[in-house]
């Protein structure tokens, strides 16, 4: 079968980085489960998959803009110093993860003074292209409560269908 929109998809993949850095790997666990044009994975990645069959490897090379995009200035912030923890040694590169009015948000230090730090809440891979090797685990149509899930994350349900504004690319 192949693969066709909002199908559900479950893939093993081996992401690296341009300098050949091994990232991410689902090798020796499960696979990641997603289904196909909902915007649970990037734009390249969720592309890739269009026509593909169950048991199938290839191997994508995505572009920062089908990723995760380009690194934005405006998601860095200047945060005083004062608001880290005391004796906590901080070096640019290192990553933390605060309370947002939404939740946990994570950022890097991208710079610090002995006032400020700069704190970059890019994604870690904005600005990075990025190498799939990809075997395809499943494909199939999704189940019902795999629709259901889409209408509280990032979806629509079927009965719902463009209740979403059309974010989850049903419309």
């Amino acid at each position: 079968m192949k693969i066709e929109p909002r199908m559900y998809v479950a893939i093993h993949y081996t992401l690296t980085l341009e300098d050949g850095e091994k990232a991410d790997s689902t090798e020796g666990g499960e696979p990641l489960g997603f289904i196909q044009g909902v915007g649970h994975v990037i734009q390249g990645l969720d592309q890739a998959v269009l026509g593909k069959s169950e048991g199938e490897r290839f191997r994508i090379t995505i572009p920062p803009e089908l990723a995760y995009g380009l690194p934005d200035e405006e998601m860095m912030r200047e945060i005083p110093r004062e608001n880290f923890p005391q004796g906590v040694d901080l070096t640019p590169g290192q990553g933390f993860t605060a309370n947002g009015p939404h939740g946990p948000v994570s950022f890097r230090i991208a710079n610090l003074t002995d006032d400020t730090v700069v704190a970059d809440f890019n994604h870690v891979l904005a600005g990075r292209t990025l190498t799939f090797d990809v075997t395809i685990a499943e494909a199939r149509e999704p189940r019902a409560e795999e629709l259901a899930a889409l209408s509280g994350g990032g979806g629509c349900a079927p009965e719902d269908c463009g209740s979403c504004g059309g974010g989850c690319g049903c419309n």
